[in-house]
């Protein structure tokens, strides 16, 4: 919004002595209310935006471009996100500049192909370009909606890649509460079994696999406090959610199955709730 002397305002003028004294009044508290609706709004897409991030959803080109590019109110959060292009075996990182036009780490225009598959670049995949890119966003002074070039990046040892339990985290302690909040970040409870108790908590991941942990003593529905702490008992890789019934003769998935993107977010979530 600007005023009549071509200055962008935060904000709509308060009405004065010489204005209409009803319709100006009505006119600030809408756009109060749309200010506010925005706020809410663009709040819930940037959650949409990280999660499309961390499960690796990709849009085709033109998608991009009406749904994310040229819409109205997200095209101003698009403009702070590294992007990556997929197109006949190649990757392309790239960002979209104030015109709406397409960049590359050398700030080099760039043409997007119209069979290309667009996704949010996670700092795994932008490997040695992750320090250029993120030198290039800090001379531009861009600010990120969420953490993207400065993500703290985790990954799997060659035992835990092997290995069928992720041991790091197994026997850790963990507030009733830390364990629900990891349901923001993805993560489900199993259905409750004998006297309400939830003994299990998964997270889907591609290629139809879920990291099932079991805890100790679960978590009474309805009555979270009263389950103290949770141990995270065991932690294994399948190709099935636990529903409760946990099945302790099963082999599992070596971590190694999960692709480094799922490994490091749910390494990620894992450290933050046993911290």
């Amino acid at each position: 919004m600007t005023g009549e002397d071509g200055a962008r305002r935060e904000t709509l003028p308060a009405p004065g002595a010489e204005d209409d004294p009803e319709r100006a009044p009505a006119a600030h508290r809408r756009f109060t209310a749309l200010r506010k609706d925005v706020r809410t709004v663009a709040s819930a897409q940037i959650q949409r935006l990280e999660a499309a991030m961390v499960t690796g959803r990709r849009w085709a080109a033109p998608e991009f471009r009406r749904l994310l590019v040229e819409h109205p109110l997200i095209r101003h959060i698009t403009r702070r996100l590294v992007w990556l292009a997929e197109h006949d075996g190649a990757v392309t990182a790239f960002r979209v500049a104030e015109d709406r036009t397409y960049a590359d780490v050398g700030d080099d225009a760039l043409t997007l192909p119209a069979e290309a598959r667009i996704g949010l670049a996670h700092p795994v995949e932008l490997g040695g370009d992750l320090d250029a890119w993120t030198a290039l966003f800090a001379d531009y002074a861009i600010l990120q909606p969420f953490p993207q070039l400065g993500r703290v990046v985790h990954a799997l040892s060659d035992a835990e890649r092997a290995g069928a339990r992720l041991d790091r985290f197994e026997g850790a302690a963990v507030a009733a509460r830390a364990v629900l909040g990891l349901e923001r970040r993805g993560w489900r409870r199993a259905a409750p079994m004998d006297a309400g108790i939830q003994g299990a908590i998964h997270r889907a991941a591609p290629g139809g696999l879920h990291v099932n942990v079991r805890l100790d003593p679960g978590v009474p529905v309805g009555r979270v406090d009263e389950g103290g702490d949770q141990r995270l008992a065991e932690i294994r890789l399948d190709d099935r959610p636990e529903d409760g019934r946990w099945s302790p003769g099963r082999a599992g998935r070596p971590f190694g199955d999960l692709d480094p993107v799922t490994a490091s977010e749910v390494l990620a979530d894992l450290a933050a709730a046993t911290s």
